[in-house]
């Protein structure tokens, strides 16, 4: 082989150890490639009827004979005039001086390709022996010598030969010494006195097929398959992919495939007498030695046989693959110059040029950088380099279809597979995917990803491949690497979300609020926000020093993309809350907590760039938690509230007025509108939110108001004004007979008591009799008691209200106040000012049903033994015994039905009741009553035991001095009994005076105005006590001054 130099290898394994294990290292090997397939498609299709260790095999062949077939001369990568001396790539470098060995250390590819030496000794030249003086460096001679040895070793006793560039290529391409010895053999036959000949005139299977016979082989299957292989490549090369097309259907191409078919069965005769191989040479010869359509060089120039595409791109990859170290897979050897160089000598054979050298080159590079896990960084780094010279290339003007054809497809295949990982490099490199180097792993793939994107940007040649462009345009960061980094960081992100987000549901396609299993989808969107904020510190930690050098603030990008996918989630979960619940808050809560952290790491991030991050900060939408918080309290504050007034609507319908128990002597309803209330309001001080205290306010009002109705509801029992008889015409007197009068007395018993319109619907039978027994049975009727429930709930209400509003101080003060021992003391100092209204309503409804209860008692209740028979038919015969022991007991019960804070009121109000009851009997008893002076005395002692009824059986509960305030009125007018007919004819006067109702010197005097405010200053009042006085005088008196009618 010409020139083909000898060099030391790495490990000196010996030959005959190699073609023990050649076998068993390329099956290894194919299995290594498989699984590079599996993670990185084959840009270049593939060949029907060759496997990979066919193309390896046939590649070695057309190298070595490429080799052998080669002239003298000192070896370059290219010819002296392509580089131009200048402009060096780092597959391009100087051979060997004076033909006898390189410094492999310092390899020129190695170094501009970035890669670091495996070894610092320096080879040495192989011994060889027996060589004659025709076999000086650099001769045809020496080369041939070279290729045609076998390679075997020097015995021990002499040392081990070193290595030469042939054995070590064939090595490297896993091809045994069986089927080396055979090539040799077939090419030392080829060339016997054609020295020189270019060996792109070779067709070599054809040679193989004509040199090699069935005794080279250990049995005919082999043989067989051995000759099968070579018609695929020569079926291959002419008629499945010619570099010059043709019309498959011709007679040369039909001829072919009759061979073929016939050596499918069985192996072909190739000796010269055959026919079979006759044809196959004609067919061959006419296929192969072709020229382009109006191309000028001469049909015997050269022949086309393995120059199509992706034949030739499939052999010259497979002979690339041998620059990677068999045992350390991620190394390049330190012979790569010399192996490239020799590997440049196919170029015409397989139709390679430079610029399709450097693409298969970094394609060889990434491919390996891939198939040993993305482990070695420097791969990476040679593939970025070899990639820097293919960006330089494609921007040529002058590119044939192979080179185009074979750009795309490869820069298609980087470009996925490197995007692919940057679009989910969450997936990809963290969690330690690619172990500790991740983040070198990342950053290849990221380099790759930029580098194969900005040449297919910039060759619109390559429409076939799309790239994505930035999401947001106004945030693009002015670089088209760093607009690229932006795009991968939010797909990225958002996809690490999507995934979490899933895992969380258990199913990819259905939303939180749609599940129908045990766990609670707030606890999934709560654990969703910490696993969003974990994403967000990954980005920050490891992978944000990656990017940074692509991009300013990527960090800030992934929290704004999480922010937004996580917001997303955020709406469709409210979009089906409808109230305000724990599991809700504690979801708002963790999305706080998250946008928080995430603004954080945006403000963090964007501090050192020019704008300040203005255009990552504008695409923060803000959840707006307190605002959603806030609405969903205020919609739950309504509910309640809408449920507590249905309470009170419930009890205007229903309500009876009937006690709860003994013990509970309250309206149902009432308990049921206060624990609701209660109940309210412990669970709004339960929620755990910071806007409350906006709404406390809101609350009470709500809640007072509805208090306010039902108060107003309870306070609708009529009033005391129902209860008061009617007052009877004013009439004076008759002077009866004596004999008239003891008839009217003796005819009072018998005579049925006077019916009243007040004692519609009374009770029948509670009342005791006037002149009853000495133990009489209350007579509060049913309704009356009913009052009694009512003023209890009113004070039930009023208890309630009141601790209520200590709730509301309480809870909305404290937790506004900073410290706690001011917080303690603004609580036990806070006055209770929510439902003020509420309370003065109460108050004043207390008031008015106990006075309500109070007349009714009186007027109704007791009217048989009061108003209806006190004084009845004359003093002496109707005092106020039987009356008092009946109220005594109608007293017991009251004290006994209403609670202790109600017991004041309503005793008061039936002593005033009653106050004004015996006062009516005075001044307005009626035809059936008369005084004179003589009855004051009785008059006088019957209304001190009334007041003493009250001292003495209300148990301590009004006071006498209560008693006493009350009774001077009436007292007043129990005074005017005592007094003559003329003296009060003259306090009439006085009164009609100063009221200015006087007459004038000859008319009628006016009747004074009603005003049933009785007293003894009061005109109206001496007027009764005058009409009711049974005396000659006052009857005189009331005729001449008001013309009043005598009782009939």
């Amino acid at each position: 082989m010409g020139r083909l130099q000898h060099h030391h290898r790495s490990r000196s394994a010996s030959s005959s150890s190699f073609a023990r294990s050649s076998d068993t290292a390329a099956t290894n090997a194919d299995a290594r490639s498989l699984a590079a397939d599996a993670t990185v498609d084959c840009p270049f299709g593939h060949v029907n009827g060759l496997t990979r260790s066919d193309l390896r095999e046939a590649a070695y062949e057309v190298f070595f004979m490429s080799c052998r077939a080669a002239g003298g001369g000192r070896l370059n990568y290219f010819p002296a005039g392509e580089s131009g001396g200048g402009d060096v790539s780092p597959t391009i470098g100087a051979g060997p001086r004076g033909g006898t060995g390189m410094s492999v250390v310092n390899s020129r590819v190695k170094r501009a390709l970035g890669l670091k030496a495996r070894r610092s000794s320096q080879p040495t030249t192989a011994r060889v022996s027996s060589m004659n003086a025709s076999s000086a460096p650099g001769s045809p001679g020496r080369a041939m010598w070279a290729m045609s040895q076998p390679s075997t070793p020097v015995s021990p006793g002499k040392g081990r030969r070193p290595m030469t560039s042939a054995e070590i290529m064939r090595q490297q391409m896993r091809v045994t010494e069986q089927n080396d010895a055979r090539l040799r053999k077939t090419l030392m036959r080829t060339l016997i006195g054609q020295v020189g000949r270019k060996a792109e005139t070779i067709v070599l299977p054809l040679e193989l097929l004509r040199q090699v016979k069935l005794t080279d082989f250990a049995d005919s299957g082999e043989h067989h398959q051995w000759q099968r292989r070579q018609l695929k490549l020569l079926e291959a090369g002419l008629i499945a992919h010619p570099s010059l097309p043709h019309d498959r259907l011709n007679a040369v191409v039909l001829r072919f495939r009759e061979v073929m078919q016939a050596a499918d069965a069985r192996a072909i005769d190739t000796g010269k007498t055959s026919d079979a191989m006759q044809a196959l040479c004609n067919a061959v010869h006419a296929l192969a030695w072709r020229s382009a359509p109006g191309s000028k060089a001469a049909g015997g120039d050269a022949c086309h046989w393995a120059d199509g595409y992706p034949l030739n791109v499939l052999l010259y990859v497979s002979l690339l693959q041998a620059i990677f170290d068999l045992k350390e897979e991620t190394v390049v050897l330190d012979e790569v110059d010399e192996l490239l160089e020799l590997m440049r000598r196919t170029w015409p054979t397989l139709g390679i040029t430079k610029m399709l050298h450097n693409v298969c080159f970094a394609w060889v590079l990434f491919q390996q950088y891939v198939v040993t896990g993305q482990i070695e960084p420097d791969l990476a780094g040679a593939a970025l380099a070899m990639l820097t010279e293919v960006a330089a290339d494609a921007k040529q003007e002058s590119r044939d279809p192979v080179y185009a054809r074979v750009l795309s497809s490869i820069l298609a295949t980087i470009h996925d597979w490197s995007e692919k990982r940057m679009l989910g490099y969450h997936e990809w490199f963290g969690n330690g995917n690619c172990g500790a180097g991740g983040a070198m792993a990342m950053e290849g793939a990221l380099s790759l990803a930029l580098a194969t994107t900005q040449i297919i940007s910039d060759n619109a040649i390559f429409t076939s491949i799309s790239t994505a462009e930035t999401e947001h345009e106004d945030c693009s960061v002015g670089s088209f690497a760093g607009d690229r980094v932006d795009y991968y960081v939010r797909c990225s992100t958002r996809s690490a979300f999507t995934k979490i987000l899933e895992n969380g549901l258990g199913q990819g396609d259905s939303l939180i609020i749609d599940r129908h299993d045990d766990e609670d989808p707030g606890d999934i969107l709560a654990r969703l926000a910490g696993d969003t904020e974990h994403i967000a510190l990954s980005e920050r930690d490891a992978f944000g020093p990656v990017l940074r050098r692509w991009h300013p603030f990527p960090g800030a990008i992934a929290a704004v993309t999480l922010h937004g996918c996580f917001g997303v989630v955020l709406k469709q979960y409210l979009g089906k809350a409808t109230v305000l619940s724990n599991e809700l808050v504690h979801v708002l809560h963790a999305a706080g907590r998250l946008e928080k952290a995430l603004v954080q790491m945006v403000v963090e991030d964007v501090a050192d760039s020019d704008d300040g991050g203005k255009s990552v900060v504008r695409e923060v939408v803000p959840y707006d938690v307190e605002s959603i918080v806030f609405g969903f309290l205020r919609t739950w504050v309504e509910e309640r509230l809408k449920i507590c007034r249905e309470c009170m609507l419930r009890a205007k319908e229903t309500e009876s007025w009937m006690p709860r128990s003994k013990n509970e002597p309250y309206a149902q309803s009432a308990v049921e509108l206060m624990k609701l209330a209660k109940a309210t309001v412990d669970e709004f001080f339960g929620i755990p939110v910071a806007v409350r205290d906006d709404l406390v306010q809101d609350l009470a009002d709500g809640m007072e108001a509805i208090f306010l109705e039902y108060i107003s509801f309870l306070t609708s029992c009529g009033s005391k004004q129902s209860y008061l008889p009617s007052l009877p015409p004013l009439t004076r007197c008759n002077q009866d007979s004596k004999i008239i009068r003891l008839w009217k007395k003796a005819a009072t018993p018998c005579r049925a008591p006077v019916s009243s319109p007040r004692a519609h619907g009374h009770h029948q039978g509670q009342g005791g009799m006037a002149s009853g027994g000495q133990n009489p049975r209350p007579s509060t009727s049913r309704g009356t008691q009913r009052l009694y429930v009512r003023l209890n709930t009113l004070h039930f209400i009023l208890s309630h209200v009141h601790a209520l509003d200590k709730s509301l101080s309480f809870f909305s003060r404290g937790r506004c106040s900073s410290s706690p021992s001011s917080a303690a003391t603004a609580r036990l100092l806070a006055p209770c000012s929510h439902f003020d209204r509420a309370r003065a309503a109460a108050q004043s409804a207390v008031g008015h049903v106990a006075e309500v209860a109070a007349y009714r008692l009186i007027f109704l209740d007791s009217h048989h033994s009061f108003y209806d028979g006190l004084y009845v038919g004359g003093v002496a015969d109707a005092r106020i015994r039987p009356a008092l022991r009946t109220l005594k007991q109608n007293l017991s019960l009251l004290l006994s039905v209403l609670v202790d804070r109600a017991q004041p009121v309503a005793v008061r109000e039936v002593m005033k009741a009653s106050f004004q009851a015996f006062l009516l009997v005075l001044v307005a008893g009626g035809g059936d009553r008369s005084f004179t002076t003589e009855d004051h005395g009785m008059v006088e002692e019957d209304f001190r035991s009334l007041k003493r009824a009250f001292c003495t059986r209300g148990e301590g509960v009004v006071t006498e001095e209560v008693v006493d305030g009350e009774a001077e009125a009436a007292e007043s007018v129990v005074a005017l009994m005592g007094q003559t007919a003329e003296q009060l004819v003259e306090e009439l006067s006085i009164a009609c005076e100063l009221n200015g109702t006087a007459s004038s010197a000859g008319q009628r005097m006016p009747l004074p105005e009603t005003t049933w405010r009785w007293s003894r200053t009061d005109p109206d009042t001496i007027l009764r006590v005058l009409c009711h006085r049974d005396d000659e005088v006052a009857s005189h008196y009331l005729k001449r001054a008001f013309q009043l009618p005598k009782r009939r």
